[in-house]
């Protein structure tokens, strides 16, 4: 790994069962959503009905724990999801899963087949390092809102993942920042896929080993690193 992740102490306070890993991928080829990105999309939200059995995404024992941290930090859940249990609902929902671009797509498809919250960043977007911490208040959050580039700010103590320049996404991963997101130029990417207790370490790994072949597989010759669960 190049590039240096960071938890801070007070998140490990307030979420003792977080684990999560981290695939940093150099040489990636983007481009829009294929016939073979959209067909994963579609296994995905068939894998996804299988886990829930007919039950909906919350009620899994890995999304309940999500929303009960969610809510420690001052979060309403049933407002503000964990991404996982977002993409979820759309995947099981008439409309289906959005098709984005072929990156997101990849990791989009993992996150929900595996219900586990998944996240991608341009690596080269992003400036020094990424910090998961508790915000003071006063970080810029630029988003956009009515097609206009606005400046938000987090609620104090609220989970942001930020880097140097600002927070790159809000409420954990509820909502990432477009400076840093997966483009059709994006050339290299780290991937975070999050998790808390009670889901197996070896159900993360799984899902990371299986975005990494995917990565491979659709971006060959690519430089793919897979880091070790980070506690």
């Amino acid at each position: 790994m190049t590039l240096s992740l960071t938890v801070s102490d007070e998140v490990r306070a307030l979420a003792p069962g977080f684990t999560h890993i981290a695939i940093e991928a150099h040489g990636l080829v983007n481009g829009p959503s294929t016939d073979g990105s959209s067909a994963l999309l579609d296994d995905a939200a068939r894998r996804l009905a299988v886990r829930l059995d007919g039950r909906n995404p919350h009620e899994d024992a890995h999304m309940a724990a999500w929303r009960e941290v969610y809510t420690a930090f001052g979060s309403k859940p049933s407002r503000t999801r964990n991404s996982a249990e977002a993409l979820a609902r759309r995947a099981l929902s008439e409309g289906g899963l959005p098709r984005i671009n072929l990156l997101v797509d990849l990791y989009n498809a993992i996150s929900v087949a595996h219900l586990i919250p998944v996240g991608g960043e341009d690596v080269d977007r992003i400036e020094g390092g990424m910090h998961l911490v508790r915000a003071i208040g006063d970080e810029d959050f630029v988003t956009v809102a009515g097609g206009e580039e606005v400046v938000e700010h987090p609620d104090a103590g609220e989970v942001v993942w930020r880097d140097d320049a600002g927070v790159t996404c809000r409420r954990w991963n509820w909502r990432q920042g477009p400076r840093t997101r997966l483009t059709e130029d994006t050339v290299a990417g780290i991937f975070l896929l999050e998790s808390l207790a009670p889901m197996p370490v070896a159900d993360v790994e799984a899902a990371a080993a299986e975005l990494a072949e995917l990565l491979e597989k659709f971006s060959p010759g690519a430089r793919i690193t897979v880091g070790s669960p980070v506690f």
